[in-house]
């Protein structure tokens, strides 16, 4: 036996034989997949898929929608829709990208005919990754505004501050019928003339909190519509450029140093929320709150928006179709458990979105309570909940800069837990395209340029009408064609690949069916793509034109959203035309041969083909093993200068032994 042999590790090198004089001997851990890499172990996988998967939209858009559509019964369609369509993707894009160890890109050898599946993942990631990074830098400026003993949206007394600023405690005014005056005396209707009576609730109407005009005027200098662009806004620009150096850094080395930054991004926001939640609990207000986010209204099940809410909410929480799991997870090693980390996974999310729910309707159930209102008038969504709502309802708490810190740190990570997959499926399908010139010591490279361009293009929403152009890529980049490259996905590999021939890969990696084999296979071939195509229809027929608060969008911007929707999508006919131009044959031929997976399709380790009974490579992407203890051998080389490296697989035990030309000292 080898020295080292007994180690439970995916592979080890000993540096020397121990003889009498040394008997110890550092081990080398050594990757499954040499030349792509694979995470240093599966609990930064685990991490990586919750910083992903667990980003903004889970604080500040799933407990709005709670309480929109019924409280508390919302989680009964909710649920639902994660049964259907949430996990089955979920699985589906975690198990295809463990299997090919490919990026979103190269891993459609499945099918090369739909390769263009992948560019547009690629394409909806590289947008997204544009925009996400400029709320990171929203929540930048708010961190470094919190450092000082008065927060500046907690006053009206700023140079920013207009007329209409109002932070008076209107609370038992307002309960008794009043309304206050510019010198914030309550005044009521049988005190008041008719005219003095309709300036009140005129003035009332158009008053603005605090760190409502801190946001828009401060923060984005916002101008009048998206036609007037103004100037950059040099402390966000500061500020972008902040982000993007730490995700370059995160993403210096793969998934090696990626793997370590999500420790910090996946943990840290749980610890904060749990701070801020007992918190809140201390407040007056909370109770109502909470009681506002979980009172169930059963009627509102009946009602077909409900549900498409709920469809719409877990398939864009999850984010599958965006290349992102299937990056991620195409680091793992191949006999990893995808199923039981996609239950873990995607089950966490829900539980994390609904435990968000009471720390904002928590907080909102204080803010009501201070102003005198009733929660739903103070309840929002998006940036105008976490840059808005909970910064004024902070304001009014004792050491309110604390709280502040801490809520902007926990923003933070959630917005770079995400933006670090994001940038890392783009530089993986970059790398993957070109692996021989782009792998190695020129990833770094790589980083570095797609951090530069998205910087640049981003800087495009760092302008006055920022917040404008920022909304149009967030309604348009990732809805329509996210659901269309997933009915794409689910066709490719449940239709012309098969869901069976599927399922037995899966049983190559776990060593067994995932359990309820029959459910799995109507689940993908029939349940989830009509979802999908019921949740298209649903957001076809509740689609707006694109508008931010009063401003709505001119008809040609509205027309350049659908030009942006629609750029990912038309990838898929484009690369199907140019595929099908370049092979040889009858139409018919060629059609038939691009849609069979092409002989390099499947694991990426020979003794893992071996294992699915695929033909091995052909080229010498993956070398054999003892391919350099036969050209020593052919030589003249002595191979007992060579240190043997064992790799023995976590699941099975299989060893497979390679020579490694390091001469013994």
């Amino acid at each position: 036996m080898f020295p080292g042999n007994d180690l439970k590790v995916r592979g080890l090198v000993p540096n020397r034989q121990p003889d009498a004089m040394d008997r110890t001997y550092t081990p080398e851990v050594v990757d499954e997949n040499k030349e792509r890499g694979n995470w240093s172990n599966k609990v930064e996988f685990m991490m990586s898929c919750f910083s992903y998967a667990v980003g903004l939209g889970t604080i500040w858009r799933f407990p709005y929608l709670c309480y929109r559509n019924g409280g508390g019964a919302f989680l009964i369609p909710y649920i639902i829709m994660y049964l259907l369509a949430g996990l089955p993707l979920f699985f589906m894009e975690l198990a295809f990208g463990q299997y090919a160890s490919e990026g979103p890109i190269t891993i459609w050898k499945i099918c090369p005919l739909f390769q263009g599946i992948g560019y547009a993942m690629f394409s909806i990631s590289f947008l997204v990754a544009i925009y996400y990074n400029v709320i990171v830098a929203w929540s930048f400026y708010y961190l470094f505004a919190s450092f000082t003993n008065e927060l500046p949206w907690s006053h009206c007394e700023n140079d920013w501050n207009t007329p209409a600023c109002a932070r008076f405690d209107g609370k038992n005014c307002t309960v008794l019928g009043g309304l206050l005056n510019t010198t914030g005396h309550c005044l009521f209707q049988n005190e008041s003339s008719p005219e003095l009576w309709d300036s009140l609730k005129a003035a009332a109407g158009a008053s603005r909190m605090p760190a409502d005009e801190y946001f828009h005027h401060s923060v984005l200098g916002i101008s009048d519509g998206i036609e007037d662009i103004g100037g950059i806004r040099w402390q966000l620009a500061l500020c972008l450029l902040l982000g993007w150096i730490m995700v370059f850094f995160a993403l210096l080395k793969g998934v090696k140093s990626f793997g370590k930054a999500v420790y910090f991004t996946a943990i840290f926001p749980y610890v904060v929320m749990f701070i801020l939640l007992i918190r809140a609990a201390t407040l007056p207000g909370y109770i109502d709150g909470i009681m506002f986010y979980l009172i169930p209204k059963w009627e509102r099940l009946t009602e077909a928006k409900v549900w498409g809410d709920a469809a719409m909410q877990i398939f864009f929480a999850l984010s599958p179709c965006w290349g992102g799991l299937i990056t991620l997870a195409s680091y793992n090693t191949f006999h990893n458990n995808c199923f039981r980390d996609s239950l873990i996974v995607a089950t966490g999310n829900i539980l994390t979105a609904f435990f968000a729910g009471f720390v904002i309707f928590g907080i909102m159930g204080f803010m009501a309570h201070e102003l005198g209102k009733p929660v739903e008038s103070v309840a929002t969504e998006g940036a105008g909940l976490a840059f808005i709502a909970y910064p004024e309802a902070v304001s009014r708490l004792p050491f309110a800069p604390i709280w502040s810190i801490l809520f902007f740190v926990m923003l933070l990570t959630l917005g770079l837990g995400t933006q670090f997959t994001l940038l890392e499926t783009v530089v993986t399908t970059i790398v993957d395209s070109w692996p021989d010139k782009l792998r190695g010591r020129n990833h770094k490279w790589v980083v570095l340029g797609a951090s530069c361009v998205m910087f640049l293009l981003g800087l495009t929403m760092c302008t006055r009408n920022g917040m404008y152009v920022l909304q149009l890529l967030d309604n348009h980049a990732a809805t329509f064609s996210a659901l269309i490259v997933g009915l794409c996905e689910i066709f490719v590999i449940h239709y012309l690949y098969g869901v069976d021939r599927f399922l037995n890969d899966i049983k190559v990696m776990l060593k067994r069916y995932p359990p309820t084999y029959g459910l799995w296979y109507f689940m993908w071939k029939y349940l989830t793509p009509v979802v999908i195509i019921g949740l298209f229809i649903f957001c076809t027929v509740d689609f707006a034109p694109s508008s931010y608060a009063d401003v709505v969008f001119p008809g040609y911007v509205n027309a350049i959203g659908w030009v942006i929707s629609a750029v990912p999508i038309s990838l898929i006919p484009i690369v199907a035309i140019m595929k099908i131009s370049k092979a040889k044959g009858s139409l018919r031929q060629r059609i038939d041969s691009l849609i069979k997976p092409t002989p390099d399709w499947g694991p990426a380790l020979h003794r893992h083909r071996a294992e699915a009974d695929v033909p091995r490579h052909v080229d010498s992407r993956v070398p054999l093993t003892l391919t350099v203890a036969s050209s020593m051998n052919e030589e003249g080389g002595d191979l007992s200068d060579l240190d043997p490296v064992l790799e023995i697989p976590e699941e099975d035990g299989d060893i497979g032994l390679q020579m490694k030309p390091t001469r013994r000292v």
